[in-house]
């Protein structure tokens, strides 16, 4: 049979090109999955399997000494919408209910109306957005919850498309209290933080992330935890909020009373170095005052007469003078290497003679310079040793970053010339931190122990203890015991006698020295316009059995400058009322031990109160009846036998009273009811902006005052 080479060669043709579309149509396919489609399958793919997905821990707490909450992190979200999850149902299910969603975003949102929000999600709808942001801000949790009641945005994600972006936002509810060295974190965090205790203990606040998988079980697909998320350790500083609170306040006062420029104040106790208080104050261009920077650790700037103190302690210890040696100041000017040593009141003849003492007392820069320059001009290498055996010129390696190192120059480094000296020894041509100066004068205080500053006690986790941070010792003994008695008794004639005396109290003894100092102008010296002032007082109190030591510096411009007037009585005011504070009397005298006492209760949850006087086996009457996990509210009366707790009804649309309630009830009430919550002070309720009885609209601010 004759082959048709004609037909097996058409039939050929046509398989070739059949295989040849088929490659084409293979290839063009692939390519739109992989470039048009990309974003869609991997959506796809999301679905179904995410293999070793990150979950992020919640970060740790930075809690004061008693316990307070200084630094959290709170939930916030972006919210999103997925317009092609759930097919042409949702679709219809969406448009159905458009009107009531809009509706629903502008009580939540009431910024934007409901004909902008109508007209946005329309608009997002015909882009066929698979991630439309919602609402262009970050949100609370509870107004999430709300848009989540709302029709559609109910359903799950991808039967409804409605999504969220969390996030773990940082928040301070005492605000700008000890802000700069509590630290701040980035809004992003896997960045961590940026400065203050957040940086210094980052690894141990963030936690480590946990992991995830999902997997398809009986026809669902479940996200399954592999690796939990460990959140992050809680910090215990060793900031006292009232404290900090008493010691900001003051110090405010006095910058804006004298139009100061920076202001610090830090507060250490003296056996444990604690800082309980550090407050660092910058006038901004609108004349108020923000912690923009922890000048108290950061600032290298000469530190005046406070250091005589350190100088006269040298002369002591070697031998050199006593408390009684006597110099001759003159008329209050003397001559010293070319140049003219003055005393502050040398217009007005100056002091002739005085010892040492009081040459303490009155702060006289000839007195000091003439003892140190008379002892040690042949030698000034063995005066700047004197002032290191002290641990002066050390670096005090803080548990947080940015502190300076002090600057303490000797005669084999350039530019020191005959004057260095004497001008050295008053407090010129060298430079300290006032937390270095303040660690100094802690050491007069605690029997000549040097300890190092501490910002954090411990390490917390649940409430119990993990690691303690033990107090360190940087220079067991600043000098024997003899200069230590001459010198504390000088400081305490400084404040009781000297000009010191707007730092004392008529209830208690304090002890300390003031300083004031020209500020230098870089290269121009101290002779460029306008010469600008660091006045301050550095002490402790009550003298004979110290307990806190507290350095007050302020920086402000022309004069009049005073050490004593402006610094010393910001500290005055400052230790009488942590003195008053720290006052306890022995209840054994005010009360039969017998008997219970009948404690004050603030208004708040009733729920709480009733459990913690019970536990106190306080006689209390309860008209009412709570279900487990049920929210009363109410008010307590008092009487010399019991506490009566009564509940009341409160609105769900009206603003309710919060006044009497502590910080803690107060807030959540208040934030349960939709609105933002903005407080200061410290204490219970004093004062709301809106009326109880007012109409909420949600997302309103209303400012609560703490007293």
């Amino acid at each position: 049979m004759a082959v048709n080479k004609k037909n097996i060669m058409t039939r050929y043709f046509f398989v070739i090109l059949l295989f040849g579309l088929t490659g084409i149509a293979v290839v063009v396919k692939a390519a739109v999955i992989m470039f048009a489609e990309r974003d869609y399958w991997h959506e796809v793919a999301d679905r179904f399997v995410k293999e070793n997905v990150a979950i992020p821990p919640t970060r740790g707490n930075i809690l004061s000494s008693d316990g307070k909450l200084m630094a959290s992190s709170l939930p916030e979200y972006r919210i999103y919408m997925d317009f092609l999850a759930g097919g042409e149902k949702k679709d219809t299910l969406l448009m159905n209910h458009l009107d009531e969603i809009c509706e629903g975003l502008h009580r939540i949102f009431p910024d934007q109306s409901a004909a902008s929000f109508k007209a946005h999600l329309l608009k997002g709808r015909r882009q066929g957005s698979r991630n439309y942001l919602i609402y262009p801000k970050r949100i609370s949790y509870i107004q999430y919850k709300e848009v989540k009641k709302l029709p559609v945005f109910d359903m799950n994600r991808f039967a409804g498309g409605f999504h969220e972006l969390a996030y773990n936002q940082r928040k301070k509810p005492f605000g700008s209290l000890a802000a700069r060295t509590l630290g701040d974190v980035y809004p992003d965090a896997s960045q961590g933080a940026k400065n203050g205790i957040e940086l210094a203990f980052d690894s141990l606040l963030k936690g480590k992330d946990g992991i995830t998988r999902r997997q398809k079980v009986k026809n669902r697909y479940l996200n399954l935890v592999e690796i939990p998320p460990v959140d992050g350790y809680d910090v215990i500083s060793t900031i006292d909020v009232d404290i900090q609170d008493i010691c900001e306040k003051a110090l405010i006062d006095k910058l804006q009373e004298i139009n100061g420029t920076v202001g610090v104040v830090a507060l250490m106790e003296v056996a444990t170095g604690e800082v309980k208080a550090i407050v660092n104050m910058t006038r901004g261009s609108d004349g108020k005052y923000y912690e923009i920077r922890n000048n108290a650790i950061s600032d290298m700037q000469e530190p005046g007469s406070t250091f005589k103190t350190a100088s006269i302690m040298v002369a002591l210890e070697d031998g050199k003078i006593t408390p009684n040696d006597v110099v001759d100041t003159g008329n209050g000017v003397m001559p010293m290497y070319g140049r003219q040593m003055r005393d502050h009141n040398w217009r007005r003849g100056g002091y002739q003679k005085l010892d040492v003492t009081q040459i303490m007392m009155v702060s006289s820069n000839i007195g000091v310079s003439y003892l140190i320059d008379k002892h040690y001009s042949n030698d000034p290498q063995k005066f700047v040793d004197g002032l290191k055996r002290m641990s002066l010129d050390q670096p005090l390696h803080l548990q947080i970053a940015g502190e300076g190192k002090p600057n303490i120059r000797g005669p084999q480094e350039r530019y020191f010339a005959k004057t260095t000296l004497p001008w050295m020894s008053i407090g010129y041509e060298t430079q300290i931190p006032p937390l270095n100066t303040l660690t100094f004068y802690n050491a007069i205080a605690n029997n000549g122990i040097m300890v190092k500053p501490k910002f954090v006690k411990g390490i917390a986790r649940d409430g119990e203890m993990v690691e303690e941070y033990p107090t360190e010792i940087i220079n067991p003994a600043i000098c024997s015991q003899r200069t230590l008695g001459q010198i504390r008794e000088i400081l305490e004639k400084v404040v009781s006698e000297g000009l010191a005396k707007p730092a004392g109290s008529k209830q208690f003894h304090v002890s300390g020295k003031t300083g004031t100092a020209q500020i230098s102008q870089g290269a121009a010296g101290y002779k460029s316009g306008t010469v600008n002032y660091l006045v301050s007082f550095c002490g402790y109190f009550p003298s004979e059995a110290p307990k806190y030591s507290c350095i007050v510096a302020i920086q402000k411009p022309g004069l009049p400058a005073s050490g004593g007037l402006m610094a010393g009585s910001v500290f005055g005011r400052i230790a009488e009322r942590v003195y008053a504070r720290d006052l306890r009397l022995d209840i054994r005298n005010a009360i039969d031990s017998t008997s219970v006492v009948i404690p004050d209760v603030k208004p708040g949850q009733l729920v709480e109160a009733r459990q913690v006087l019970e536990a106190l086996k306080v006689p209390t009457q309860i008209p009412f009846r709570t279900r487990k996990g049920e929210e009363v509210w109410g008010v307590a009366y008092h009487s010399t036998e019991n506490v009566r707790l009564e509940d009341q009804q409160i609105a769900n649309d009206q603003v309710p009273d919060v006044i009497g309630m502590g910080a803690k009830d107060a807030v959540y009430l208040l934030e349960s009811k939709g609105l933002k919550v903005s407080l200061s002070g410290v204490g219970k309720v004093r004062k709301q902006s809106l009326a109880q009885g007012t109409a909420i609209r949600k997302g309103q601010t209303i400012s609560i005052q703490l007293q």
